[in-house]
Order: structure tokens, then C-alpha cells, then sequence
């Protein structure tokens, strides 16, 4: 096969592709990543420990089901093992990017240039910049290694704007509050709001980027309550959960001149998921995933099946790109079942909201 012809059988691959064909793509992928000269370290060494063979018996979406859910072992692989072998002998390096932490060890993820490009490209087209004119951007989440506020580091580089930040590491906050040291957790986002306080007292920003915990912390704070709706054109918050009235609550009473959007995803599928346009401000939100490089499911824990429509159940998650394959991931939320929209490979989510315990451990929000 010559080059040109190599190259051609693995297009459907790049992360701005939208393929016609899902099971195609699929497949491909399955090739990609186990193939012995495309394949990571990582899923060639794991291909032996398997009971089927992906190359022949990985059909369709379903049969994701027949794997492992691997995503624990994210916590100490070398991230060197990761990468594709079908990047090159000497491949770009990737960007690293952790969990959280709420279920124990952070896990670790890669995003190689080519999807972070792509990803740039998506954010810069989706509801929380089209149409709007660049605007600085104040990022009051987690910061260091987790891809929630890293990513508009590109944004501003790519609109010639300003992101501004502040220190945010949501793994001490959840170290507090399993210590059972609740003020010590207050006082940790005081300082927060401290820091963001000052930022919007001195700055012109138009766009505030948090989470539901720290963005309920500033409408306790009447003088950021007032610079926000001063100031900001639009918060756009993910990261925790946050219920229909809350949302009501925070859009109508505390935040009346700011619009809000959302997103729910994790970093195991490398990305979110966005809001399906047209609900109502008294509706939950339905969030759907870019299929088929992020598809769900949301079955019963205790039998692996799919719940009914409109049943609450656990979500499993997906993600199959040229990057990173993390099939059968058993995430630790339970959400609504919701049709997908045509075409689409399996379910759409509402109503996200932690389950008690995850793997052992017990699930901690904290303030991501």
C-alpha cells in the first residue's frame, strides 16, 4: 500500500472528519488502534488479555460492550503508551490532562495536536462564541493539569483576546471536606471569590467560565453578583451538576443579565456534550454527545441493561477517535435516558447527579 493510499484509509480518522458511515468508522478505529503498526503500547499489550479479537469481532457500537472498562488503569500507565504508534516514530507530543479526583487517583488523559486543533475549531463554532464578539474571558475553575480552563488558553490565542484565571485545585477541597473540615472548605473558596472579585473589579470580561458550586458561592456575594451582571455577557458552566430550580434561580434572580450555557461531559471522552437547543428555562436540560466519536448508554448498574426512556439509570461512555479509544467506561453519574437525535448512535442524557459511592470511594463535588 503506498503511502498516499495509507494515509487515505485512516482520513476518516481526523478528529474534523464527520463521518457518513458510523459502524465504518468504527471499524476503522478498532484497526487503528490495534493494529501492530498504528496501535498504542497500551491497547497492543491489552489486545492479548482480551476473550475476543477486536479486528474481527468489533462490528458496531454494540459490541463496545464486550470491553473492559480500562479507565482505572489511567491512573498510573505511562502516558508515553498512549500515544499511537501511527503517529510516527518521533509523534507530536500531547497534552496531558488529569481528572479531578472525585473517585480517588486522578486519572490521565492525552490529547494529541491534531484533536486539540479540532477542538479549538468546535468551541469557536458552538453556542458560547458564534455570534458573539471576542471578549475577554475570566476562568474561574480548576486550573494546573485539568483540561476545563487549559483549553482557553487556545481560544484567546485564536481570537486575540484575554483569559484571565485564578489558582483553583479542587483536589484540596475534597481532601477538607472528606476530613470533615467544612470551614476549612468555605474559607478555600472565599479565597476564590477573593481572587475573582478583583479580576472583575479591574478587568473588562465578557465571558465567565465556572462551575454550578462556585458560581452558586458568588450569588452569596453581592458585590460580585452586581460585577457580573455589570460586566459579564455570558456564563458558561459545567464541571458539577445543578438542578432545574437552581438554574432557574441563578438565570432569573441572581444573574437576570447574563445569559447561561452549559455543557456535561468528562475527560474520558475528551470532551462535553452540548445543550439541545429549545427547552424551556423550567425544563432540564438534554445534552447530547458527539456521535460517533462520543456515544452513551445508561443502563441499570446492577444488570448492564438499558433502562426505559425517561428511567434514571448509570451512564456508561465511549469515546473511540484517532487519539484515544476509552470504550465501556462506567462513569460515576446516574442521568435520564433520552432519545438521540436522528441519526445518532445511542442515548442522550438529563439530569445529571453523582451516585454516593463509586468503586469504594465516596463521590465528593466539592467545587468540580
Amino acid at each position: 500500500m503506498t503511502a498516499t493510499a495509507e494515509d487515505q484509509r485512516w482520513k476518516v480518522l481526523d478528529p474534523s472528519s464527520d463521518p457518513a458511515d458510523p459502524d465504518e468508522y468504527l471499524r476503522t478505529a478498532v484497526r487503528w488502534h490495534f493494529g501492530a503498526e498504528t496501535g498504542s503500547p497500551f491497547w497492543l499489550r491489552r489486545m492479548g488479555q482480551l476473550d475476543f479479537d477486536p479486528l474481527t469481532e468489533v462490528r458496531t457500537y454494540d459490541d463496545l460492550q464486550r470491553f473492559p472498562n480500562v479507565v482505572d488503569e489511567l491512573r498510573s500507565v505511562p502516558v508515553e503508551d498512549l500515544i499511537p504508534r501511527g503517529y510516527g516514530p518521533n509523534p507530536p507530543a500531547p497534552r496531558v490532562f488529569e481528572s479531578g479526583g472525585t473517585t480517588g487517583a486522578p486519572k490521565r488523559a492525552i490529547f494529541m495536536p491534531d484533536w486539540i486543533a479540532d477542538s479549538v475549531d468546535r468551541m469557536l463554532k458552538g453556542p458560547q462564541f458564534a455570534d458573539r464578539e471576542p471578549s475577554n474571558i475570566l476562568v474561574l475553575t480548576p486550573t494546573g493539569p485539568h483540561k476545563i480552563g487549559c483549553m482557553y488558553d487556545y481560544i484567546a490565542e485564536r481570537q486575540n483576546t484575554v483569559k484571565f484565571c485564578i489558582d483553583m485545585d479542587p483536589r484540596w477541597v475534597k481532601k477538607v471536606i472528606a476530613s470533615k473540615q467544612a470551614d476549612q472548605a468555605e474559607a478555600y473558596v472565599e479565597h476564590i471569590l477573593d481572587q475573582a472579585e478583583h479580576i472583575l473589579a479591574t478587568q473588562r470580561v465578557g465571558l465567565l467560565v465556572t462551575t454550578p458550586p462556585v458560581l452558586r458561592a458568588c450569588a452569596r456575594r453581592p458585590r460580585l453578583v452586581e460585577l457580573i451582571n455589570a460586566k459579564v455577557e455570558l456564563i458558561f458552566w459545567g464541571g458539577a451538576h445543578m438542578t432545574v430550580d437552581e438554574r432557574f434561580a441563578l438565570r432569573h434572580e441572581h444573574f437576570p443579565n447574563v445569559r447561561m450555557i452549559s455543557r456535561y461531559g468528562s475527560l474520558m471522552i475528551l470532551e462535553s456534550a452540548t445543550e439541545r437547543p429549545g427547552l424551556g428555562p423550567d425544563e432540564d436540560i438534554v445534552y447530547d454527545p458527539r456521535s460517533p466519536v462520543v456515544t452513551f448508554r445508561v443502563v441499570d448498574p446492577a444488570t448492564g441493561r438499558p433502562v426505559e426512556y425517561g428511567e434514571r439509570g448509570q451512564i456508561v461512555m465511549n469515546h473511540v477517535s484517532k487519539g484515544m479509544f476509552l470504550p465501556n467506561n462506567l462513569e460515576r453519574d446516574t442521568v435520564i435516558r433520552v432519545p438521540g437525535r436522528p441519526g445518532q448512535i445511542g442515548d442522550s442524557v438529563s439530569s445529571p447527579a453523582p451516585v454516593d459511592t463509586f468503586a469504594g470511594e465516596k463521590v465528593i463535588e466539592g467545587v468540580y
